[in-house]
């Protein structure tokens, strides 16, 4: 059965995991982490993407995030694809990272954004990265730590989250902090990470079943509303943009998405062309007249670039990911 497209509109909150192929390391020490949150923190200023979660494993990582103006994928794709590069060059490897899709669950925010808040900032606690909530307050890879005041990620919107406790912000600290030690009991929260096609009420205590999409964490009325909003766009939409494609070939090869348009023959810039015009033209079904304008070429010269990219692309396992993220 065919995988559903994703519900990607600017202004949702989503809730992302990301997990590493074969559920293999994708952070084996601090520095690697430590790169990791420095392009994450550039990408959330540059797509005005506002995070109100976060938490770093080791094999793992949520996301509690919410686009502003920039599609979700957009973000992702350069997230993920540029890690991934950095991580192969230090660590002297190759082949994919990620598992081939990341899972987003669009989410309710009234019922939702502060267990959830909650949920991902045990995630370290509960992995036993952390051995107490004392130490949980001073953990460097969570946002728990920088809504206690304790760590800084610039593109954190915690303000929002102190709010809902309080004005001031040390007794809002307080307040969030007893909220989030009363979760340890709860333990795992499956219905908070996706689930199957039907769920039962787990805060209401109702037995009916409601309106249910893997896809989204809500009420039925919430899945409804949402999924007739979404209905057209999906249907009008493709999952990969030709923008999208352009902006994460620029970053595998470590080049400007500038050096793209035209028809410079330095190898370089020819074969992330070749890349490009290959995912987008076979690949991803882009019309070639619309590539061809794009990168001011012409319509052979994007028939060329996609003969010579298809090897490119088998060559470098990071491009083949493009394909496959949506």
């Amino acid at each position: 059965m065919p995988r559903s497209a994703r519900i990607d509109i600017p202004g949702l909150l989503q809730h992302v995991i990301v997990r590493g192929i074969e559920r293999r390391d994708i952070f084996l020490d601090d520095d690697d982490k430590a790169l990791f949150f420095e392009r994450f923190s550039k990408l959330l200023i540059a797509t005005e993407t506002e995070c109100l979660a976060w938490a770093l494993m080791t094999n793992h990582f949520h996301l509690l995030l919410r686009p502003r103006s920039a599609k979700l994928s957009l973000f992702m794709r350069r997230l993920l694809t540029g890690y991934a590069v950095v991580f192969n060059l230090r660590h002297h490897r190759s082949g994919h990272l990620f598992q081939n899709r990341y899972k987003s669950i669009v989410c309710e925010e009234d019922s939702y954004l502060l267990e959830l808040v909650r949920y991902i900032h045990l995630n370290p606690l509960r992995a036993g990265l952390a051995g107490s909530i004392e130490e949980l307050d001073s953990y460097k890879w969570s946002g728990h730590a920088v809504i206690m005041g304790k760590g800084s990620l610039v593109g954190q919107n915690i303000d929002e989250v102190l709010l809902m406790f309080g004005k001031r912000k040390k007794d809002a600290r307080k307040k969030y902090c007893d909220f989030v030690a009363d979760g340890i009991p709860l333990g795992k929260r499956d219905e908070l990470a996706g689930g199957g096609l039907r769920r039962y009420l787990k805060f209401s205590g109702s037995e009916d079943l409601e309106s249910f999409d893997e896809r989204i964490l809500g009420s039925g009325d919430f899945v409804q509303r949402l999924l007739q909003e979404t209905e057209s766009t999906e249907s009008a939409t493709g999952s990969v943009t030709l923008e999208e494609i352009l902006q994460c070939v620029a970053t595998i090869f470590s080049i400007e998405p500038s050096a793209l348009v035209g028809g410079s023959k330095r190898k370089q810039f020819a074969d992330a062309r070749g890349a490009l015009c290959y995912i987008a033209a076979r690949k991803m079904g882009i019309n070639g007249a619309v590539i061809a304008r794009k990168l001011n070429i012409s319509r052979a010269g994007v028939v060329l670039a996609a003969r010579r990219g298809e090897q490119i692309v088998k060559r470098i396992p990071e491009l083949q990911t493009i394909c496959f993220s949506s």
